[in-house]
């Protein structure tokens, strides 16, 4: 048991953190502090009775800024025994505070490309790992060459962009300068990333690793929405991955090595092609769905890891698993919504979470942020899993006006 302090830096407060890392951290006897530059946002949370866990201080501080970090942590006058964050966005902050602190953490040189999708691509095309077309574009009057360099159908995404926001396919130069002005409207000068299509089916790779070596926990194959979109609306759970050994070897040869690493490829014709490198847990309630259908603490063995604890070999438990996302058909104010469950049905756990709920107004934006709820199943049976989650699925209905 470690009886000090954990740095936890956090940008918008998210599930994972709340009913995931902090409860794991009092697990641990750690006494978890949250720095964040949103700090109203999660003193308002934490002011409701009966959450899972609670921090110990919320502190605010630019988290974004590494010096700003180290200064607020030097400040708050306690030496920690950790530093971590599961946010995509603070990644290298976190990895540039703990080496000052000569505390475990990932190198940041790789956190940084894996955040900047144009430098992963660099990167991994410099490093003979793989290569695919992409270019950048800030304007529109560099559009067109970037387009010229990448070709059609592409792919037009924020360099940085996070859960499907703003991600489209673009078919000619018409939907792609279409596409970018409309991201330009919102942030002017925002650098966008072309890259080509690549044809296939979706899967993710999760791994976890103490810096000496990494351990698969298995994947997912994910369903996404018809183009020109990319939102994630389902994904099956599966404890070996065709081509696994290959983007395994991959993303060692990028960098990944420590703590969570969530990757996404393609399954092309002409083999596994990566599309992003997120050196983190995996969101979306899969995290959750993941400690259930592999019968680990995957909170509690993340957190392991930062404090210095070597990986052992974790027990998997080999269960089928299916996750669904519900979207809506129509913007407007919700009138009605369902309510949330969990029950066993034979040899499957069902369970479903609400997002949105009555009162709430939507506005789909045809990313991960349109989610009205999520619905998972759990059981030794793929077939009866996947039943039980159709049958739970058809249950669930909001009437939006």
């Amino acid at each position: 048991m470690h009886n000090q302090e954990l740095i936890l830096l956090t940008h918008v407060p998210t599930e994972s953190v709340n009913d995931g890392f902090l409860p794991a951290a009092r697990n641990l006897g750690l006494s978890p502090v949250l720095l964040t530059d949103q700090a109203e946002a999660h003193r308002q949370h934490f002011s409701q009775s009966e959450l899972p866990a609670y921090p110990e201080a919320i502190i605010a501080c630019d988290v974004f800024n590494p010096l700003a970090i180290i200064e607020a942590i030097s400040r708050h006058g306690q030496k920690p025994v950790a530093i971590f964050s599961n946010s995509d966005h603070l990644q290298t902050s976190t990895a540039v505070v703990a080496d000052y602190f000569r505390l475990p953490g990932k190198n940041w040189h790789v956190t940084y490309r894996a955040k900047n999708k144009a430098e992963m691509r660099s990167y991994l095309s410099g490093q003979g790992i793989e290569v695919v077309r992409y270019a950048v574009a800030s304007e529109l009057k560099s559009l067109a060459q970037a387009a010229s360099d990448v070709g059609f159908p592409c792919v037009v995404k924020p360099r940085e962009g996070v859960a499907s926001q703003e991600v489209g396919l673009a078919r000619d130069y018409a939907e792609l300068a279409a596409h970018c002005q409309s991201a330009w409207q919102t942030r002017p000068g925002q650098v966008m990333l072309l890259e080509e299509y690549l044809e296939g089916p979706l899967c993710t790779l999760e791994t976890l690793g103490d810096g000496k070596g990494l351990q698969v926990l298995g994947g997912f194959h994910v369903r996404l929405s018809p183009p020109p979109h990319f939102v994630e609306l389902e994904a099956d759970w599966s404890s070996e991955l065709a081509k696994q050994q290959e983007v395994l070897n991959q993303i060692v040869r990028f960098g990944v090595g420590f703590g969570a690493c969530h990757t996404e490829f393609v399954l092309t014709a002409q083999g596994p092609r990566l599309i992003e490198i997120n050196y983190r847990c995996i969101g979306d309630r899969r995290d959750f769905l993941l400690e259930q259908t592999l019968g680990i603490p995957l909170f509690e063995t993340v957190l392991r890891l930062h404090l210095g604890e070597p990986l052992s070999a974790l027990p998997l438990v080999p269960r089928a698993a299916a996750i669904r996302y519900l979207t809506p058909a129509t913007e407007g104010q919700i009138v009605t919504s369902p309510a949330p469950f969990s029950r066993s049905s034979g040899a499957v756990d069902i369970g479903f979470r609400l997002f949105r709920q009555a009162g709430d107004t939507i506005a789909i934006t045809h990313s991960n942020k349109d989610y009205l709820g999520v619905l998972t199943s759990v059981g030794t049976d793929a077939d009866a899993v996947h039943q039980a989650l159709a049958q739970a699925s058809a249950g669930l209905a909001w009437e939006i006006r």
